[in-house]
């Protein structure tokens, strides 16, 4: 960005430069710094994820079965700073649709439409099938896009920049293979 750009937000946004995503990444980095000092301990959200999943399996398995699970035995539900974390993430998302005005259902996004057709039951089966595979490679990564990505790459550790960047090259790939080089 030119100095001139530099000078205001205003005239950067007239001139159509969306800062948005400059202020969430320095948002992040900041909260990773609070949450770094404050709770000494990374940014993430999957471990929090799975032990949810924990305590929802215990409410239909009974909580003997969920124990002798070695993952959920190893990571119980439990109220502390990584459930705090997820609620939260969820809350702020929340709130930022509402106050954005961006809110509102939609059992099949226009872009998965005109790719896949318009039946809704093909769209939850696959976004269901794909919230899957995701938490089964971010905990077989030990780790999701804001532990391994995040947190580890601020720490200038070898695991986070290698997640990066493959995980860029998989969306990359991904895409490609969706849409083709057509432009969603």
């Amino acid at each position: 960005m030119s100095a001139s750009l530099a000078d205001s937000p205003a005239r950067a946004a007239r001139q159509g430069i969306d800062l948005a995503p400059y202020l969430a990444g320095a948002g992040i980095g900041v909260l990773s710094w609070i949450v770094f000092v404050v709770v000494a301990t990374p940014i993430g959200i999957t471990t929090s994820l799975s032990a949810v999943a924990g305590g929802a399996t215990a409410l239909f398995t009974g909580p003997e079965l969920v124990a002798q699970n070695s993952y959920w035995a190893r990571h119980p539900l439990r109220l502390d700073y990584g459930t705090l974390f997820l609620v939260g993430t969820f809350l702020g998302a929340l709130a930022s649709a509402l106050l954005s005005r961006r809110f509102r259902f939609e059992a099949v996004p226009r872009v998965w439409a005109e790719r896949f057709g318009p039946s809704p039951a093909r769209r939850f089966v696959s976004a269901f099938l794909g919230g899957v595979l995701t938490m089964y490679g971010a905990r077989l990564a030990n780790g999701c896009t804001s532990g391994n990505g995040i947190s580890q790459g601020l720490q200038l550790a070898l695991v986070g920049w290698v997640f990066l960047a493959v995980m860029f090259v998989s969306g990359v790939i991904t895409a490609w293979l969706i849409f083709g080089g057509r432009r969603a």
